[in-house]
């Protein structure tokens, strides 16, 4: 469904990703782990279009889709839930919701309408704070709501950047539910998250990232590949 060949990206003169090649299949979760600068982010931004990458090819369902537009990729279907959540200041829970509509194009007002109804079905913390200015919501919720949002856009894919971060266990709990959630409505992710041992018990497979280099991957479920991770990452 995605996958990423000798995929270089710079900041400016920082030569941040070195050659990754990694791929998702349909149905897959796919961990991306690593120390924090080792470029797993900045995977995520080139795959969603917000870099470029200076050489390498991604594709999604086949099409190449590196230099493309991040608007783009978005319609294309794939969602980006970034680190920093992004909620619109200003704006209620409902009317950061309804801008994940703009990426379906010609979506009616009764699909729209519907398309809510569920999303307030699938995230009742939401529903009750319909009214309430996004900026205001816990760390939890805002992270619920930058998710919802995405998934207004009806992605076939997601991506999804340290959900967990400096929130309470309770939601922590709360937010892998949910993520398993999507993996049974047959939406696959590629999630960065600190938490490892918890995000294996979601993922399929994984990737480790060192110096902009995939440098481990394997099966999440296989323990002879968990021992290799463990050692991996307590370098």
């Amino acid at each position: 469904m995605l996958e990423l060949q000798d995929v270089h990206a710079h900041y400016g003169l920082s030569h941040v990703l070195q050659g990754v090649n990694l791929r998702i299949d349909r149905g897959e979760v796919i961990g991306l782990f690593g120390r924090n600068g080792v470029g797993k982010t900045t995977v995520l931004k080139t795959i969603a279009g917000w870099l470029a990458p200076t050489s390498g090819t991604v594709r999604f369902d086949g099409d190449a889709i590196d230099g493309v537009a991040s608007d783009r990729i978005c319609r294309r279907g794939i969602g980006f839930v970034p680190e920093d959540r992004r909620i619109f200041p200003g704006l209620t829970v409902e009317e950061n919701l309804k801008l994940g509509f703009n990426q379906v194009p010609g979506r009616s007002r009764v699909a729209s309408r519907d398309k809510l109804a569920q999303l307030y079905a699938q995230f009742p913390r939401l529903a009750e704070r319909r009214r309430q200015f996004g900026t205001t919501l816990s760390g939890g919720e805002q992270q619920m709501l930058a998710i919802a949002r995405v998934l207004a856009g009806e992605p076939r894919l997601l991506l999804i950047d340290e959900p967990t971060e400096g929130l309470a266990p309770m939601i922590v709990d709360e937010l892998f539910v949910l993520m398993a959630g999507l993996v049974r409505d047959g939406i696959p992710i590629v999630l960065v998250e600190q938490n490892v041992h918890r995000a294996l018990d979601l993922a399929t497979r994984f990737y480790v990232l060192e110096r902009g280099q995939v440098v481990l991957e394997g099966v999440a479920g296989d323990a002879v590949d968990r021992e290799r991770l463990n050692a991996q990452i307590a370098v």
